[in-house]
């Protein structure tokens, strides 16, 4: 990507946005504010996605804009094949864009049978990456890329900036956060999946614990090809978060303006996580949030819930919101997970 061109996006977004209304009560999901700043409440789809322009529109306030660049065809380089019972792994890199290749794991099903869903699977704060989803070392309980393929699901684990095998600079390269670096990153991975013959495009989900489980929530988002996502101790209502101090989320490692614009204040952030919920709806969101998780606090997660449940409804399915609450840490348990493919199977298998 060009840097000054991303800059000059940069500048044009700035005042795009500007005009993005700001909504104090991020838990009051079914009203829009119009251009004079007047209150409508929302009745029909159609007036819900006003509101969703905006939930997107103000998150990239903070992540800085998604890039508009032309994708091209993603290039994948096959680095090492390593085969297995049930799926291959393929140790792979592909063109996330120019001057740049993301590394990531291809874990392909053996036994095939016309197209299959295929999963993004995305790492939490670890060492060792993409490794640990697929199996290679790091918490067993987390090497679902390599228990998805096993049940017949494509997985693709890439590396988020800086972790595993990736080095990359996003704010030398013009990005505003390594959030946003590695939403583009994900997104250039559903192109991966996408362009393969053997992946029903239609059935493409994420899943991810901890900074894997709000990474799979930003794609989501802003990306309407994935239909199912999993977030395992992804995410609070940033008042609950460590007491309402933001300095987690505003490292260069997140978003940095949480911290330079916004003060690290959760009542100045123009976006929140139980409106990161609703912009996925009426997609499938499965949620893992552990009652004695120290990271994200779970009445927060149960405030964002119940904020965007509504937002479900009004599309007549809230089925497809569903949450557990296990009796555990920072962790996603063996049985909660279990739950989870199979909720990810009632949406994405045929």
């Amino acid at each position: 990507m060009n840097k000054n061109t991303l800059l000059l996006a940069c500048v044009i977004c700035r005042l795009i946005y500007a005009e993005t209304p700001f909504y104090p009560d991020k838990e009051k999901l079914l009203v829009y504010l119009d251009d004079g700043g007047r209150t409508h409440e929302i009745r029909a789809q159609a007036d819900w996605r006003r509101r969703r322009a905006h939930i997107l529109e103000n998150m990239q306030k903070v992540m800085g804009p998604l890039p508009r660049q032309k994708r091209p065809a993603p290039d994948v380089t096959v680095l090492e094949e390593t085969k297995f019972p049930k799926y291959v792994r393929k140790k792979i890199t592909f063109l996330s864009e120019k001057q740049d290749r993301a590394p990531a794991f291809l874990l392909i099903p053996s036994d095939r049978a016309g197209k299959l869903p295929a999963m993004l699977c995305l790492h939490q704060t670890t060492r060792i990456g993409k490794a640990e989803p697929a199996g290679i070392g790091g918490n067993p309980n987390l090497a679902y890329a390599a228990e998805l393929a096993e049940r017949g699901y494509i997985a693709l684990a890439p590396d988020y900036p800086n972790f595993g095998d990736y080095v990359f600079d996003p704010y030398a390269n013009g990005y505003a956060s390594a959030t946003m670096k590695g939403i583009w990153n994900h997104m250039r991975a559903v192109d991966l999946l996408t362009s393969m013959p053997e992946v029903d495009r239609s059935r493409i989900g994420a899943i991810g614990h901890s900074l894997g489980g709000h990474n799979a929530l930003f794609e989501a988002a802003f990306d309407e090809r994935i239909a199912a996502v999993v977030s395992s101790c992804g995410f609070t209502a940033f008042s609950k978060y460590k007491g309402g101090d933001l300095t987690g989320w505003s490292h260069r490692g997140y978003m940095p303006r949480i911290a330079d614009v916004y003060g690290k204040d959760p009542a100045r952030m123009p976006f929140d996580f139980s409106e990161v919920l609703a912009a996925i709806a009426p997609r499938a969101v499965f949620v893992n949030a552990p009652k004695r998780d120290t990271n994200f606090e779970v009445s927060g997660v149960e405030d964002c819930v119940r904020a965007a449940r509504p937002v479900f409804e009004l599309f007549s399915r809230p089925d497809r919101i569903t949450v557990r609450y296990p009796d555990a840490a920072h962790e996603f348990p063996p049985e909660i997970r279990r739950a989870s493919y199979e909720f990810l199977d009632r949406h994405l298998k045929r």
